[in-house]
Parts: C-alpha cells; sequence; structure tokens
C-alpha cells in the first residue's frame, strides 16, 4: 500500500496543489488546514509523513511539531515562508526532520519526501557500534556515552550512527546531506552544522570530551 501523507498548512490554494502533486505521485494525501485539526487526523489515522506549514493561525507549526514528535518519530517536513535561520533552527528544535523554503518547486518537494520516507525504511541489518566511550545500537536505535544513555531524535541518531560507522574518516558536508537526509542540496545550508551542534551538546553533556570534530574548510570527523 503507497504511504499516507498529511498536509497541514491553512493555505488552501498550496493545500490543493499539494494534493494534486501528492496524489499523481501515487501517495494518500490527507489534509488538515489548521493544527488542531492535524493532530486530530494525525491521532485518528497515523500518517508515514507529515508536511506541515509553521506559521498557522491557533495552534502554530512549531507546537504542532513538538506535540507529533513527543507521541512517535514519524518524518516531518516543515513548510516555513522565510529563508531564516532562526526559523528553521526553531523548526528542527521542535522535532522537525527537514525544511523546505516557501517558493518551493514541486520536484523538490517530492524529492525530499522520497528521502525522508527511505530513511524509515526498516534496516536489513542490525549492529552494535562502539567507539572509545561511544556505544551505538542499530537495532534498538540506543546510544550510550560510557553508562549513560543519550535521548536522540531520529535524525540525531541517524547522523550519529553514520559518523560511528565511518570513525576517523573526514567526512564533508555533502556526503553527510547524501547519506542522512537522502538528497543533494542545491545551494548552501547548515542543517549539518545544526545537528553536529545537537550531537556535541549530547555527547559532551556529562563533561566527556569531543568527539565529533570540525575539519576546517572541508567537513567533520568522529575522532578521540
Amino acid at each position: 500500500m503507497k504511504e499516507r501523507i498529511l498536509v497541514i498548512d491553512d493555505d488552501e490554494a498550496i493545500t490543493t496543489a499539494l494534493r494534486r502533486a501528492l496524489a499523481f505521485e501515487g501517495y494518500n494525501v490527507d489534509v488538515a488546514l489548521d493544527g488542531e485539526e492535524g493532530l486530530r487526523r494525525a491521532r485518528d489515522a497515523a500518517p508515514d509523513l507529515v508536511v506541515l506549514d509553521l506559521l498557522m493561525p491557533g495552534i502554530d507549526g512549531f507546537e504542532v511539531c513538538r506535540r507529533l514528535r513527543s507521541a512517535d518519530d514519524t518524518p516531518i517536513l516543515m513548510l516555513t515562508a522565510r529563508d531564516e535561520v532562526a526559523d528553521r533552527v526553531r523548526g528542527l528544535d521542535a522535532g522537525a526532520d527537514d525544511y523546505l523554503v516557501k517558493p518551493f518547486a514541486p520536484d523538490e518537494l517530492l524529492a525530499r519526501i522520497r528521502a525522508l520516507l527511505r530513511r524509515r525504511e526498516p534496516r536489513q541489518e542490525a549492529a552494535v557500534v562502539r567507539f572509545v566511550d561511544l556505544t551505538v545500537d542499530t537495532g534498538t536505535r540506543q546510544v550510550f556515552r560510557g553508562d549513560r544513555e543519550l535521548s536522540l531524535s531520529a535524525k540525531e541518531f541517524d547522523l550519529l550512527s553514520y559518523f560511528a560507522r565511518h570513525p576517523r574518516q573526514v567526512l564533508t558536508r555533502e556526503q553527510l546531506l547524501d547519506a542522512v537526509w537522502g538528497y543533494q542540496f542545491e545551494g548552501e545550508s547548515n542543517v549539518v552544522d545544526v545537528y553536529v551542534g545537537y550531537l556535541r551538546q549530547k555527547l559532551e553533556a556529562g563533561n566527556e570530551a569531543r568527539l565529533i570534530h570540525t575539519i576546517r574548510g572541508v567537513g567533520f570527523a568522529l575522532r578521540e
């Protein structure tokens, strides 16, 4: 059965266009025109992915995102009308997996959706990866720094898992975007830097030594 996508946006012109484009690709599409309705529809019939506008009256997209994320790890693609770092970071902090700035090309939207859905597919093999005092269990999706368990979002886990499977290698932002987010960005994006920052905060919360190092002008590496 094709995946079900829930679109939450108060702009009927956008929801109509999204419904048409997504249905044409074979997705089952459900639409909500405000945050309260979106939360109800998500509760009544769990979607495989949510496309969520941030700026809505009543319950805004940030709060909807937080509530959805507290319930499960359904991928959330947020839409924002302003290409401002503060808005994007706030949305990612609320639990969104990716963002797209309006106006956007339908092909890019579809590529982002395919990438997020691919990341949710079950892994074929489970393994426990260890590096120094870091333990990453890809089967249970648990992470430990020594005896301390870390609470990570789905995307944070995917990024850290990729680092753990490529220890000491210098990984470019482009490599990480392609491997973890599943597509190539056109133009500049700081989403990798934002998520590396999240991981550092959680990995070093107990005053442990830094593991993810910035390689100036190149990218990042998991090193002692």
